[in-house]
């Protein structure tokens, strides 16, 4: 008879098993479904004075799964908020802050967009293209001039720390021809950029500089040469 009645209860235990594909959407997930159920359970009681007591009760629940956050500002306002979304904004409690609505809610921000305006020549960055504005705001001048040629040179540096290979000025002129919109024409100029050679040895020794964060600068040579040698003199003198 145990037997049997052991049997009868285990096919319908599994009969009756919930998964979760058939089970209501957990509305914030990260608080679990035992949660959402005292949550619609608090929904569906009638006397005020008793929900909002449960809606209180719920809300220290709340605090004490994330006590990493009761220090941040705003904390409390933020569970709250919450508790309302996860009622679907059905549960009517008496909060001490601004109830949010369903409106608020589903508001959507607006498209970013980007500066990038030039793909074709990503190397160069959006700073050159700022500077080639900037320039064409200028009046024909020495100091146009200058500046102009300061953005020629920057330019071939960009393309050279790309493209690790020799560039032709006129190519440079072409693209800072093309960025500016027309408005600066070095392409019938004699002004020569920065040599390649010295350009390139000015990346490389800046990329030299650079280091990951946490590691610790390799030393010279020399320097390595002679702490090794420092090294095996002492050890030797201890012996």
């Amino acid at each position: 008879m145990n037997e049997k009645y052991k049997k009868e209860v285990a096919n319908d235990v599994v009969f009756n098993l919930e998964y979760n594909s058939e089970r209501q959407r957990l509305i914030i997930p990260e608080y679990g479904r035992h949660l959402q159920k005292l949550i619609d359970q608090a929904t569906e009681i009638e006397d005020d004075e008793t929900r909002n007591k449960a809606a209180k009760y719920i809300i220290q629940v709340m605090g004490s799964l994330n006590p990493h956050l009761r220090d941040v500002p705003d904390f409390q306002h933020k569970l709250w908020d919450q508790l309302f979304i996860m009622s679907d904004f059905k549960l009517n409690v008496e909060s001490p802050y601004p109830i949010p609505s369903r409106d608020v809610l589903q508001l959507k921000p607006d498209v970013l967009q980007y500066p990038q305006n030039f793909p074709k020549y990503r190397f160069y960055g959006n700073n050159i293209k700022y500077m080639i504005d900037v320039a064409n705001k200028w009046e024909e001048g020495e100091m146009k001039n200058a500046l102009v040629m300061v953005i020629a040179n920057h330019m071939k540096k960009s393309f050279l720390s790309w493209n690790k290979d020799t560039v032709k000025d006129d190519v440079i002129f072409e693209h800072l021809y093309e960025l500016s919109g027309g408005k600066i024409n070095l392409l019938h100029s004699t002004e020569e950029l920065l040599n390649t050679t010295d350009l390139m040895r000015t990346n490389k020794r800046v990329s030299n500089k650079i280091t990951p964060a946490g590691q610790p600068k390799i030393q010279n040579n020399k320097n390595n040469k002679g702490g090794k040698q420092k090294t095996f003199q002492k050890n030797n003198n201890q012996k």
